[in-house]
C-alpha cells in the first residue's frame, strides 16, 4: 500500500500494547474508507487502544472539515473487534451528521402555517363559516357571559 497525504493526518497509537505492523495499517485503511464514504475531506484522526484486564478498549476519534470532532469507543477481547466496533460508532454519528446537513426532508406547510398562526384547524373552520359559537365554548368567554 503506497503512504498518501493522509497517512500524516491518522495517528494510531498505544501506551502499553504492542500493536504491531498489521494493525495500524488495516486501522489507516478503514478510516479512509469511512472518510471517504462520508465526507471526503479527513482533517485529522487518532485511533488509542489500552489493555483492561484481558479487554482491549479502543478509542476512534475523527474530524472531517470543519464539523466537531466526532468519537466512538468500544471494549473487546479482539483488538480488531473493538477497533470495528469503536469506527462503526464514529461512522454513525458521522452519517447522522451528513443526514442532518442535507435537508432533503420535505417541509411540512400545512402544520409551520398553523403552528405561526397560533390556531387550530377546527377554529380556523369556525371563522371562515362566519358561525356563532356555542354557548359552552371554553375559548370564547363573552357568549357565557351574556
Amino acid at each position: 500500500m503506497t503512504p498518501d497525504s493522509t497517512d500524516t493526518n491518522i495517528l494510531v497509537q498505544s501506551s502499553a500494547v504492542d500493536l504491531g505492523d498489521m494493525f495500524p495499517e488495516y486501522a489507516k485503511t478503514n478510516i479512509r474508507q469511512v472518510a471517504g464514504k462520508y465526507f471526503g475531506h479527513l482533517s485529522s484522526a487518532s485511533v488509542h487502544v489500552t489493555r483492561e484486564g484481558i479487554t482491549y478498549r479502543c478509542t476512534v476519534n475523527m474530524q472531517m472539515g470543519a464539523l466537531k470532532m466526532m468519537s466512538g469507543e468500544a471494549k473487546n477481547k479482539d483488538l480488531y473487534a473493538a477497533f470495528r466496533a469503536a469506527l462503526q460508532k464514529t461512522a454513525k454519528q458521522l452519517r447522522r451528521s451528513k443526514r442532518e446537513l442535507r435537508e432533503d426532508k420535505a417541509e411540512r406547510i400545512d402544520k409551520d402555517m398553523l403552528l405561526r398562526e397560533g390556531t387550530s384547524p377546527r377554529r380556523a373552520q369556525r371563522l371562515r363559516e362566519d358561525a356563532v359559537p356555542a354557548a359552552n365554548d371554553e375559548g370564547d368567554y363573552r357568549v357565557a357571559a351574556e
